[in-house]
């Protein structure tokens, strides 16, 4: 019995010495996979920081901007001398063609005028012919020596030619007053509508500021517009003759129209810092009226490559615009200039290379020689 309590004792002290050396190795172990645990804690606190490869590309890019449709052609007709309305044959809205006639005069002065001057023209005739004929009979005569003396001879050959160069401004007298009778007659100089009409028969008309403030008409070419954009200073350097643009007016929504750029004023507006652009828009339906505002969309195609690069990449601080240059893993900050954005891109130019590489997120509070840990190279 006491034997058995004896093997007992033996046996139950090996088995907790078991146990414990048991519970040491677990608290060991443990010890270890936290520590490993924390290891892998902190290298995953170190954040990636992404870079890309820099490359050239093309960024063709558009402006949306304001423009205004005006007549291809546009004049104010006004009469030509002072007089009165006589009749008018059109009306606002009416088509007319190049020579119709829009409206007559009446100056009855301007009778009496070229009555006068035809009074004229046949006195100054008639002194021309008799001098002449004086100054031929004595020519005749003094082909016989003695007869006529060669003062006298000279003397009639100078009132013949001044009596005829009277009679020569008689006649240009006469024909100025009859060409200012053509004036009392109003024709378009070009095919067109006429959209305005400010006079009525009887009405005295003249001159601007001399009988007359408003004109008569206001003839316009409708069929063919003008679209008038003023373009910034800084994309006037994509523009180019026989580009085409789209564009929309709110009076027809849904519809989309087009035209070529036509001419380039070739000059910046000192007041609005902009360059003037045309293009002739063709409209023989007339659905477009001189005056709309219309919506463009001028395209602007890359005429060389530059490097482009995301939005997020490029700092605007107070004191400069940088990018962020990794080399090593450290950091350096190069100064660019931007150009033209699309789609979260940007234009930089600077000194820079191929195969560069920029940090993609880059912020103000990087500087210079920051030493970066988990950099990892993405693709664009």
């Amino acid at each position: 019995m006491n034997q058995c309590l004896y093997i007992f004792s033996g046996f139950k002290k090996k088995l907790i010495n078991i146990l414990l050396i048991t519970v040491l190795l677990y608290s060991c172990q443990s010890e270890d996979n936290a520590a490993k645990k924390k290891t892998d804690a902190k290298q995953t606190d170190v954040p990636t920081t992404q870079v890309f490869a820099l490359k050239r590309g093309r960024l063709s890019s558009s402006l949306q901007i304001p423009g205004q449709l005006i007549a291809y052609q546009q004049v104010d007709l006004y009469a030509k001398v002072s007089s009165f309305v006589k009749k008018l044959y059109v009306d606002v809205g009416s088509e007319v063609k190049e020579g119709d006639l829009l409206a007559t005069m009446e100056a009855p002065e301007l009778n009496s005028q070229l009555a006068g001057a035809e009074s004229t023209i046949k006195s100054r005739e008639a002194i021309y012919l008799a001098s002449k004929a004086n100054y031929d009979r004595m020519f005749e005569t003094s082909k016989t020596p003695g007869t006529i003396s060669p003062n006298d001879l000279e003397q009639a050959a100078a009132r013949k030619n001044s009596d005829y160069a009277q009679f020569q401004a008689a006649q240009a007298a006469s024909k100025e007053i009859t060409e200012t009778q053509n004036y009392l007659q109003i024709r378009a100089p070009f095919n067109g509508v006429i959209t305005a009409r400010n006079v009525n028969p009887g009405a005295y008309v003249g001159p601007s500021g001399k009988g007359s403030e408003l004109p008569l008409f206001n003839l316009q070419e409708q069929k063919q517009l003008r679209l008038v954009l003023s373009v910034p200073e800084a994309y006037t350097q994509y523009l180019n003759q026989k580009d085409e643009v789209s564009f929309t007016v709110r009076s027809l929504p849904g519809q989309s129209f087009k035209a070529a750029i036509k001419r380039l004023s070739g000059s910046i507006d000192d007041r609005l810092r902009s360059q003037r652009v045309e293009m002739d828009v063709f409209n023989n339906d007339k659905k477009l009226l001189p005056g709309m505002v219309a919506e463009v969309n001028l395209p602007l195609p890359a005429s060389d490559s530059t490097f482009i690069v995301p939005k997020t990449s490029v700092v605007n601080s107070t004191e400069s615009v940088f990018v962020i240059r990794v080399v090593n893993n450290q950091t350096q900050r190069v100064n660019v200039k931007t150009g033209r954005d699309a789609n979260d891109l940007v234009e930089i130019y600077g000194n820079l290379k191929d195969g560069d590489f920029l940090l993609i997120s880059a912020s103000d509070e990087i500087k210079n020689g920051t030493v970066l840990q988990n950099v990892k190279t993405v693709t664009l």
